[in-house]
């Protein structure tokens, strides 16, 4: 009895140092893939934001080199499956022309490509289309600049209740009152329309002397502004005020991410 006792103990001491080998093995080899993966997609992203920083170089913009992520983990499965949840492009500084030697500036031209169409034969070849179902793109134009733009001395731009608010000093009977409208935004074949109405101001006379030098004043803020071309084929589909500056969203769909579309 005591020897068959005795000839149990290395054998589990084995299997314990079996187990531990096994566990220690899995742990380098996931480690292994995990570097693998996270190898592999650094290399896709910065293939991504050398195509996007030639297209913005070739639409006469500028910006930082861009910050991409593909999204989703791990990025070698959606390799195979040819289908990628979501890539993220950051342009910060980003600044083009708005025509008449004018340009736009946003802090960071936050750019999602979602589903993501890339066959693993496509990616191998070069040959096919890379597609992205869909583009959303968002900037903020920040009022002090939009104001450069307008090019009126003391106009102030504001945010109040979700509307763009347009304050300035005007002269009048001679004094200077301040006076207060409220804009109107609309978007029209890519150009960002600015308008002011609802102009008032108070204690200041409603006579037609006065009502035309406000509504000529009101006519010189007006602004059509043109949004430079974005990368990924986006185009401008609506701009709101924020307490922040104007925000400005783009999209598009289908866009190809092929060397001819990025």
């Amino acid at each position: 009895m005591t020897e068959a006792h005795g000839s149990a103990r290395p054998r589990k001491r084995r299997g314990r140092r079996l187990l531990i080998t096994f566990l220690v093995l899995l742990l380098l080899i996931a480690g292994a893939l995990l570097v693998a993966d996270r190898f592999a997609a650094s290399y896709a992203e910065r293939e991504i934001g050398d195509r996007v920083a030639q297209q913005v170089a070739d639409q006469k913009a500028t910006s930082d080199q861009p910050d991409v992520t593909v999204e989703g983990v791990p990025f070698l499965t959606q390799v195979a499956r040819g289908k990628y949840q979501e890539i993220k492009i950051l342009l910060r500084n980003f600044a083009g022309p708005a025509g008449n030697g004018e340009t736009i500036k946003m802090p960071v031209l936050d750019i999602r490509a979602k589903d993501v169409t890339a066959p693993l034969d496509t990616i191998r070849s070069g040959n096919g289309d890379i597609v992205a179902g869909t583009v959303t793109g968002t900037g903020t134009i920040a009022y002090a600049d939009l104001v450069d733009l307008i090019n009126q001395d003391g106009l102030k731009l504001s945010e109040r209740d979700g509307k763009l608010i347009g304050t300035s000093p005007v002269k009048a009977l001679g004094q200077t009152w301040n006076v207060s409208g409220t804009a109107t935004l609309a978007v029209k074949g890519g150009v960002v329309q600015v308008r002011f109405a609802d102009v008032t101001a108070d204690g200041l006379p409603n006579v037609p002397l006065v009502r035309g030098l406000i509504d000529n004043y009101v006519k010189s803020l007006a602004l059509d502004l043109k949004v430079p071309a974005l990368p990924l084929g986006l185009k401008v589909q609506k701009v709101e005020p924020r307490p922040d500056g104007l925000v400005v969203t783009a999209g598009a769909s289908d866009v190809s991410l092929s060397s001819g579309g990025l």
